[in-house]
Order: structure tokens, then sequence, then C-alpha cells
């Protein structure tokens, strides 16, 4: 569905593709012609999309890009890993601060750290992630010079040119993880802050408390467990949201990844490329939201009851 509302679009913009791909060639009427018959423009429009999906189901092929005529699959290996590491990074980041902050913030009402964790959170969700990525880019790139403020390196040790490995990949996408996980790690301390605060008061914590089981037992298997399925639901929303996020991140310290493409391909009228990286970001989207189902069926026991009762009935 998201391919066919892309190809409509594009279809309706009055651009040329054919002469988009024959820049600097000699744009006769006859190479124009013999263009369009080879990029299949010369079809109508449901046999061009009807095309370009068997070419998907087929050969597992994206097309070729109007602008250089190079595959669209070899385009979008090159920028997803930079947008990957950018997105699944920062999702691990946000979520190691923000768990053990919201829960000790819970825990610890009124407290000192309760009010500080209670401030960073009014940082966080005040300051946009591009206006803070500016400024530490400035303050620990620029003034400072700790850290790289541009370019991507390689994770892979010796997958060619100067920078590449572990160790120089975690180095250049610090500031980047920290400009994109600061909003969305600000949002989950005040989500677990609240669910902890509202299953503690529950009929079966305090029924777990009056038998006499240890603090730590009902605040791990009774609290904990329960407080985090609200938190897991909205990570699968957020994944989808981070996706877009990361298009200001790329611009900000100029990593070429996935959103850095898709504007520029639709600067370009690029129409394969442009389809697939919404392909890509959209079976990306839907790979993490079936790991967060899981995730939810493991933390929640009703799921898994229920879809035994389902089987059996």
């Amino acid at each position: 569905m998201a391919t066919l509302i892309v190809y409509v679009i594009f279809f309706l913009v009055p651009a040329d593709p054919a002469r988009i791909t024959g820049v600097g060639l000699a744009a006769s009427p006859t190479l124009l012609a013999e263009i369009r018959s080879q990029l299949h423009l010369d079809v109508p429009f449901y046999q061009q999309y009807w095309i370009f999906v068997w070419n998907i189901i087929r050969h597992q092929s994206l097309g070729y890009s109007f602008q250089n005529g190079t595959s669209v699959r070899w385009i979008i290996g090159q920028d997803a890993r930079v947008t990957a590491s950018l997105v699944l990074g920062g999702v691990f980041f946000w979520l190691l601060i923000s768990i053990p902050v919201g829960i000790l913030s819970a825990l610890r009402p009124r407290s000192l750290f309760d009010r500080l964790a209670m401030l960073f959170v009014l940082v966080g969700i005040s300051m946009p992630p591009f206006f803070l990525g500016l400024i530490l880019a400035y303050v620990f790139g620029f003034k400072l010079g700790w850290t790289p403020i541009s370019d991507y390196c390689n994770f892979f040790p010796h997958s060619g040119g100067e920078c590449n490995g572990p160790a120089h990949w975690a180095y250049h996408l610090i500031l980047p993880w920290v400009s994109f996980m600061v909003l969305f790690a600000a949002l989950y301390v005040r989500l677990i802050r609240a669910g902890i605060l509202e299953i503690a008061g529950e009929d079966y914590v305090r029924t777990a408390r009056a038998k006499g089981a240890s603090g730590r037992r009902v605040v791990v298997h009774h609290i904990l467990r329960n407080s985090m399925l609200p938190v897991v639901t909205v990570l699968g929303m957020d994944i989808a949201l981070a996706f877009g996020a990361a298009l200001f991140i790329e611009k900000v310290f100029n990593l070429h990844g996935l959103g850095s493409e898709l504007i520029g391909a639709a600067q370009r009228d690029d129409v394969p490329v442009v389809v697939g990286c919404i392909v890509v970001i959209t079976f990306a989207v839907i790979l993490m939201n079936f790991i967060v189902d899981v995730a939810y069926a493991w933390l929640d026991p009703r799921i898994r009851t229920g879809a035994r009762i389902r089987r059996n009935a």
C-alpha cells in the first residue's frame, strides 16, 4: 500500500523520467523513446506498478535510479546501515537511561532524585533534537574537540577507507545518539514513572505484600513486569517516529542515511529511489513491531493463555 500511494503521487508529478535519465546525453526523440521503453514508461501506470512489484517478489530488485542508473538496492544498502546504526543505537540508549531512571524515580517519589528526573523530563521534552544536536556539535565537537561532528565510520574492520571498526563507529555516533535519544528518554522516564506508581496501588500488589512477599519480589515480579506493558506498546509506535526524527539528526551531523537519500531523490523526481526507501523503512517498522509484539506476549502471560484457549476451542 505504501508503494502504491507513493507511485500514484509521483505519477501525477509533471516530470519526465526519460529526460532525467538522459541528462548529459543527446536527448533526441529517438533516444527518449528508447529510454522510456527500457524504463517501461510506455505502458499504462498500473502495468508500471505491477512490473515494480513483480521485480521485488521475483528478483528482489527495487529497480534502478533514474538519475544515474545505479541499482536502488545498492544505494539503499549503503544508506540503510547509517540510519539503522542511528535508530537502533538511539533506541538502545534511550531505554538504557529511561528504564532505571524511571524506576528509581517512582520508587522514591518527591525525593531529590525524583525532582532531578522530572527536570530532565522537562528539558528533554522542551528541546527539539536538531537544536540539541547543534548545541552538542558546537560545544563538544567544535569548541572542545572531544568528538567528531560529521561523517560516518563503518562498523566492520577492514571494510574499506581509513575510518572503520567498532570503536571509530561508536566514537563518530556519540553525539548523534545523544541528540536522538534525549527526547524519547524523557518521554519514557515519565511513562515508566507513572506506570509504576499506578501499578503500586493495585490490589494484587497489596495482597502480595500482605502474604509476606519480599519487597524485591513485589517490585520485580508484580510491579515492574506489569508496568512495562504500556512501554512496550508505545515502543512499537515510537520506532516508526524515530525513522522520521533520524532525518533531522542526519542533516545536523552530515550522515547520509535513508532520510537524506529520500529527500534528495524526491527533489530529483527519482521515483525508484523514493519508493525503494519507503519500502525498506516500512519493512523495518513492521519487523520492529513484530519484535515488540513478541516481547509483549512474553511480558503478559494472559496473551499466551488466550492464544492457547482459542487453539483448543
